[in-house]
């Protein structure tokens, strides 16, 4: 009898089906270890409510090298692999694809038949990922219809600065490295994150910097001439081609997380701003079709700040050598996160220690729907539980129905140390979201991890808001 081929049933045609799927069992987050004493770790975590050991870590996978530090990492497959053409319909959401930042390695890890039972099962060494890509510093995970999607902050040379950063591609199923994505990247030199309005054909990326101005720490000189990224490409996705660059303003520096609707229909998207030079203040900016232009029969993107988070004054006693002489904490907007039905942002001061709620249900009019406190450069709120939180929000993760988002404390191990100097035990903690708008910490979720050990990004088991896209419209 022939075998009948189903796609994967973590795959949902829609947002909307993906809201009413289960809910998450597992979680993993990246442990990274800054002072090279141990190797890096990625950790699964227990979320299942009903089970013995929710909220404690059950099983952990140790990188076998030291020195990775483990980033932005993601499924091999997602629910883009239904859209239309797309050539592999039946791959499993199975693999999690793994870089190191800082040593351009790239790690395959296997989740079946079991969170429990994850394993290394492939190796992509440094010098296999600059043969073929001439990219080094791999950065961001995405799946997409045609395979793997991986940006990397840094090109060719001993500093990653000798050309330019940008994407490669891999495939879903022998992680096999294609080669560069671009075709044509018109001016394009610095790289960060990338999604897509995938039913559009549009792809966009945003900047950081080379590695000489973050693998070291934050360079103020560099900051406050401005010479971080602060623009957005937009790309034709099939062409690989750049057809748009919007500039944000030499002093809007760090223009980081993009993140585009999810429902496919929708043309718009939020890029978040770590810091205005100016006046310290953190930003969300919108992109959106630009109808004026549309009439005029060009298909242009334009873009508006819509959120400013203003800097909170603060005794220097209280701040690291680096703030000190602006008696100020800048919010320092480092994540960002768009529910599934597009309806709330959450926004990550790393800085000030806040994590806000916006309702962008009328995208060009945010309200600010909720707020929480914990951690903080000088504030040093503690959680409800009582417990210290070194550091701040900072990698978020929102359960698919959105009932739930979980976030972490820890930026980049260089950075960590110039912001909070005191150190940082990795945590993870998750605050529960009203339906009608407002968050909460909850008191009773607080994993810890091993001493020497920092905690990153987040994934979920059957996929999260910050890595799946959807090709068929919500009813």
């Amino acid at each position: 009898m022939a075998t009948l081929l189903r796609p994967d049933p973590t795959f949902y045609p829609s947002p909307k089906l993906a809201m009413e799927a289960p809910r998450e069992s597992y979680g993993y987050v990246c442990l990274l270890c800054p002072d090279g004493s141990k190797a890096d770790a990625l950790a699964v975590i227990d979320l299942d409510p009903r089970s013995a050991d929710y909220g404690k870590m059950v099983h952990k996978i140790v990188m076998p090298n030291i020195g990775d530090e483990l980033h932005h990492y993601g499924w091999n497959a997602c629910s883009s692999m239904l859209c239309p053409l797309s050539g592999h319909p039946f791959t499993e959401r199975r693999y999690l694809v793994v870089p190191g930042i800082r040593s351009s390695r790239i790690y395959i890890i296997d989740t079946k038949p079991h969170p429990t039972q994850a394993r290394i099962v492939k190796t992509i060494e440094p010098e296999e990922l600059m043969r073929k890509t001439g990219y080094s510093r791999p950065h961001t995970i995405h799946c997409g219809p045609e395979g793997i999607y991986v940006s990397c902050l840094g090109g060719k040379g001993v500093n990653g600065d000798e050309s330019p950063a940008g994407i490669f591609v891999m495939d879903c199923e022998t992680f096999e490295i294609r080669g560069p994505w671009e075709m044509d990247r018109g001016d394009q030199v610095y790289s960060y994150d990338f999604w897509w309005h995938i039913a559009h054909n549009v792809a966009m990326t945003s900047e950081w910097g080379l590695p000489p101005q973050f693998e070291n720490g934050i360079v103020p000189a560099e900051l406050l001439a401005n010479k971080y990224g602060h623009r957005i490409h937009f790309w034709d996705l099939s062409k690989r081609k750049l057809t748009q660059t919007l500039d944000l303003g030499a002093s809007h520096q760090m223009a980081l997380e993009v993140r585009p609707a999810h429902e496919p229909a929708k043309e718009y998207g939020f890029i978040g701003v770590v810091v205005n030079s100016e006046n310290l203040a953190g930003e969300i900016w919108l992109w959106h079709r630009d109808k004026r232009g549309k009439k005029k029969g060009n298909d242009e993107f334009a873009i508006e700040k819509i959120i400013e988070i203003p800097a909170q004054p603060a005794d220097p006693e209280l701040l690291p050598e680096l703030l000190k002489g602006f008696g100020a904490v800048p919010p320092l907007v480092t994540d960002i996160d768009l529910s599934l039905d597009d309806r709330f942002l959450y926004v990550a001061c790393w800085g000030t220690g806040e994590l806000h709620q916006y309702d962008v249900s009328e995208p060009h009019k945010p309200k600010l729907a909720g707020k929480i406190e914990l951690g903080g450069i000088a504030k040093r709120t503690k959680h409800p539980s009582g417990r210290v939180f070194s550091g701040a929000p900072q990698m978020l993760e929102i359960s698919r129905d959105g009932r739930r988002v979980y976030f972490t404390n820890s930026l980049y191990s260089t950075w960590d140390d110039q912001f909070y100097p005191g150190g940082m035990p990795g945590a993870q903690v998750m605050a529960n979201v009203d339906p009608n708008g407002g968050i909460s910490l909850d008191k009773d979720f607080f994993v810890t991890f091993e001493d020497g050990y920092r905690a990153h990004q987040i994934r979920l088991e059957g996929g999260d808001c910050s890595t799946d896209s959807y090709c068929y419209p919500s009813v």
